[in-house]
């Protein structure tokens, strides 16, 4: 649709690496295209649209279709011009009388086949059929539709969110050439032949039953309304759209959000999108619904106490009381008594008014952040190693690795875009590692299958990396030109001798990681020696004691093996929500300013007192365990949470419900009344992506704009909610915009100042750093030399956790995401993603689930030395023996009442992948599940107006 600001070109561009240019001629005009360009997308870059129905310029060329036909000056016959690539002093006749005829022809054959119910149909307007009729001149059809080919074939409306409609479907294999080239999921074929074929899901099932993950991929690609999404089968067609980004994980992607008037109808992944390239997954392609739920609050909310109903508001009551609230704390009990939670959900902007609020209006630097809670070790071994806390590549790098090592992460299911983009890569040849205790989908999917999964046990990974390490350097197999010149050689020389100890060998750490040391020697030759290798990593690499040395342990491996500075190689952490990076980069940490400088550096400190106008602390501030620590201990009484839910969310949840109850003055700004705000004073309704103007930073430093499609149902966007807390704390703050909270990022952040609206606007995103040298942004870090300078090995020795395993807790527990959901569920519980994940499960391996007499479906208990859960177990051979798994998405089961308080050495990042547990029968809720959802519903009740009982 073109008001949508999107044209098809037909075929895909021809590869990037083409630098002969072709000239030819089509109906008289002549172009020039680079060489492996189709005719089909010359003429359309030339604005000659040559009929299509099977070719796309999302997916290869096909040819099928015969509607795209041309002539071409001394070549008989008719060939298609999707197939057909441009030749030096080709002519070609687009529109000729024959080709008419043949293409009124062929448009016959497909509307014979085909219901004329257009009026009443979907996808009027919206119909690429419709449109190529029209385009052909169709105006009679000889052939007679009855129907009688497809009474067998029913419409399949399983899916929550689209349907097929078989009787619209015309066969052009769209939908199947997108789930295989796009998705990579295989789930759909077309069965039958002749006009008896139709498109299916796998072994004939429903969509909803079958291997569809949703993604979307083949909604986008129909050109009828043989699959349709049901909100436009409801709404009907959009009538404009806003580009934004989605406000899930980190990959990132770019939609058009279409409206019809206020009302979205649907999101559609932009071909524009640099992170996603048009791709999505069923989060962000469908679960934006939870804008609108019934259970959404818009209304601000009071009480003096937790054990009182709540009393709606108005804003100015309600500001008013939180500033009352934080002045009247701070004066009896000190500048330091107070502190804030800033989000990773939420934009920078945001994210950077709340730090800012922290430091120059409460006076004090107790800031934190989920994304300590998961990527700090990225943050301190990246900048230990190489000088910069992030990732060193973007995700178009991947196409040119030749070795893809996985560890610790599980992207078809946390990272579903970026990880189709992987699987195209393997499919075109790279090999793969896979490093992780659970047979994560991506170790065998259709069409690839990883060279080596190291199914190692959960808390080893430091040994089996050093292991890694050793096999390299005793079989020569470094980079010693490389090394030399990019890192310190002296400490190379440290490392080599540790690494090469015997103890550190595979056959002699194989009883303690369970990895067979033959398969742990090949993987390390294989990483070293087989191209361009490239390190993805997340959270089961960061959520343990030993998370620091493991992502120092990567990076040691990355400069020993080249593997730093160019396209196709590198270490990239995959961030779990859309913007942990920029939590980072906006300050959230106590001890660091935005752009990763302490808050001791004189300097630093002094250039953010002279831009806000007041004195700042020079003390770290204290981080979320210990906000809580001290509340307990009554010396800490009042937080700010801006968008987190840290009761669900962080480790040990009996003890954050502690330290929450014992505050005097707890704030929740966020869009439902969600676990933390069991323990709140004040309710600050939040506003979703949708509503608001600003800018989120994906896994791979790309800053994108987000762009308000509707106006916010609660009144205000969160920044703005942010700057009236601050006026009232009489800090005068006038920002008219986001646009200009970020020009004071990029005042104050070296490695933002390049990052503007404009150029956003310009360039579409940035990577930062954004400076001087390279004022578009820098999408492969570290290509010369590395930002500190040489290169930092460290010596990273292995350290069993304290967490242990013994006869009463035998079991390992470790946690993770599912596809359907995010993070807490939050958002994607109130949407219809439930309808694949209705529960968490505990996955069992079936020697562990017959020992303990017990059968897929069965209700457990899951006890660890910090609380009991239960939930049902799913018994699998995903997870080896003394493995157990779950996700933590639903409040219900509380995963992290399991978690203990055991974290990272240098970050505090909590050990979330590590616990040790028993499993057995259970004949319902433990006693902690009862208690808490009995304080959760009186917590929640909302007092009618006048009535405060």
């Amino acid at each position: 649709m073109a008001w949508l600001g999107e044209i098809d070109l037909g075929t895909k561009a021809a590869p990037a690496l083409a630098q002969t240019m072709v000239s030819l001629t089509i109906d008289g005009q002549t172009i020039e295209v680079p060489e492996g360009t189709s005719v089909m997308r010359a003429a359309a870059l030339m604005g000659t649209t040559i009929p299509k129905l099977c070719a796309t310029d999302t997916l290869e060329a096909f040819g099928s279709c015969r509607l795209c036909l041309i002539e071409v000056e001394g070549r008989n016959g008719y060939p298609a011009s999707c197939t057909t690539p441009v030749m030096p002093g080709m002519v070609v006749r687009t529109q000729t009388e024959k080709l008419k005829q043949l293409r009124k022809g062929v448009m016959e054959l497909y509307i014979s086949d085909h219901p004329l119910d257009c009026l009443t149909c979907p996808a009027n307007g919206d119909c690429e059929l419709q449109d190529m009729a029209g385009a052909v001149g169709l105006r009679d059809v000889r052939y007679g539709y009855d129907g009688a080919n497809h009474l067998d074939a029913p419409k399949d409306e399983s899916n929550p969110y689209f349907a097929f409609d078989p009787t619209k479907c015309i066969v052009c294999s769209r939908c199947v050439r997108a789930c295989d080239e796009v998705q990579g999921t295989f789930a759909l074929t077309i069965e039958a032949r002749g006009f008896e074929s139709v498109v299916s899901a796998s072994q004939s099932e429903s969509f909803l039953s079958s291997e569809c993950v949703s993604c979307g991929a083949c909604v986008q690609a129909c050109p009828t309304s043989a699959l349709q999404e049901k909100k436009v089968i409801e709404v009907g067609t959009p009538d404009r759209a806003v580009v934004t980004t989605c406000a899930y994980c980190g990959v990132g992607c770019t939609f058009r959000a279409e409206m019809r008037g206020e009302e979205l109808v649907r999101m559609v992944p932009w071909k524009e999108g640099k992170a996603n390239h048009g791709h999505s997954c069923v989060k962000g392609r469908f679960a934006w619904g939870y804008a609108n739920h019934s259970e959404r609050v818009l209304n601000p909310m009071i009480r003096q106490s937790v054990d009182q109903p709540w009393r709606e508001v108005s804003w100015d009551e309600a500001i008013a009381y939180t500033a009352s609230e934080f002045r009247r704390i701070q004066a009896r009990y000190g500048v330091r008594s107070v502190g804030g939670i800033t989000s990773s959900r939420c934009t920078n902007e945001e994210t950077f008014l709340v730090q800012k609020l922290i430091r120059q209006g409460f006076g004090n630097n107790n800031v934190d952040t989920c994304a300590r809670v998961c990527h700090s070790p990225t943050g301190y071994g990246l900048k230990t190693t190489f000088g910069t806390s992030a990732g060193t590549q973007d995700f178009d790098s991947v196409n040119h690795a030749d070795v893809i090592m996985i560890i610790g992460a599980n992207p078809t299911d946390g990272h579903p875009v970026f990880a189709s983009r992987m699987k195209q890569r393997l499919r075109a040849g790279a090999r793969l590692i896979v490093i992780d205790p659970r047979r994560t989908d991506i170790v065998r999917t259709p069409h690839v299958e990883a060279e080596h999964h190291l199914p190692l046990r959960p808390g080893t990974n430091v040994a089996v990396l050093t292991a890694m390490a050793h096999v390299i350097v005793t079989e020569g197999l470094a980079d010693e030109d490389y090394i030399r010149s990019r890192c310190d050689w002296d400490e190379f020389q440290d490392w080599a001798a540790f690494v090469s100890e015997p103890a550190r060998s595979p056959e002699a750490i194989e009883a303690l990681t369970r990895v067979p040391a033959a398969d742990l020697r090949a993987s390390a030759r294989l990483y070293a020696t087989g191209g361009n290798a490239a390190i993805y990593y997340g959270l089961g690499v960061t959520e343990h004691s030993q998370g620091s040395s493991t992502v120092m342990a990567i990076a040691n491996l990355a400069m020993a093996t080249g593997n730093v500075g160019r396209e196709g190689v590198g270490v990239n952490p995959l961030r779990g929500q859309n913007n942990v990076q920029g939590a980072c980069d906006m300050g959230s940490f106590p001890h660091e300013y935005p752009g990763y400088r302490h808050v001791s550096e004189d300097a630093t400190r002094v250039m953010f007192e002279e831009a806000w106008g007041v004195t700042l602390d020079s003390e770290p501030g204290l981080r979320i365990p210990n906000m809580l620590d001290a509340a307990t201990d009554g010396t800490f009484k009042a937080l700010f949470i801006q968008g987190e839910d840290i009761l669900q969310s962080d480790p040990n949840t009996q003890h954050v419900a502690a330290g929450l109850a014992a505050m005097e003055c707890v704030v929740v700004q966020d869009l439902f009344l969600n676990e933390t705000a069991n323990y709140a004073h004040v309710f600050l309704p939040g506003s979703t992506f949708l509503e608001k103007d600003g800018t989120f930073t994906n896994a791979e430093r790309r800053v994108q704009r987000v762009r308000k499609v509707m106006d916010p149902k609660n009144g205000y966007a969160d920044w703005e909610v942010v700057q009236l807390v601050a006026n009232a704390m009489g800090l005068n703050w006038s920002y008219g915009h986001p646009s200009e909270i970020m020009d004071e990022v990029a005042a104050l952040t070296p490695t933002f100042a390049n990052v503007n609206y404009a150029a956003l606007e310009e360039h579409g995103s940035i990577q930062w750093p954004a400076t001087a040298d390279a004022p578009t942004g820098t999408p492969t870090m570290h290509i010369d030399t590395f930002v500190r300078g040489k290169g930092h090995f460290v010596v990273t020795d292995y350290v069993p956790t304290d967490e242990k395993t013994g006869p009463r807790f035998p079991l390992l527990l470790t946690t993770g995401r599912i596809l359907s959901h995010y993070n807490v569920g939050a958002q994607t519980r109130r949407t219809e993603n439930v309808a694949w994940h209705p529960e968490d499960l505990l996955e069992m391996h079936p020697h562990d689930a017959e020992n303990r007499g017990l059968k897929d479906g069965d209700w457990t208990a899951l006890r660890s030395r910090a609380g009991e859960t239960t939930l049902r177990v799913k018994v699998t051979e995903r997870v080896a023996p003394g493995v157990v798994y779950t996700t933590f998405h639903h409040p219900t089961t509380q995963a992290n009442v399991i978690t203990t308080d055991y974290s990272d050495w240098a970050t505090n990042c909590p050990e979330y992948k590590v616990t040790a547990v028993q499993v057995s029968a259970s004949n319902g809720p433990s006693d902690w599940q009862e208690a808490y959802q009995a304080q959760a519903d009186r917590s929640r009740r909302i007092a009618v107006a006048g009535d405060l009982q």
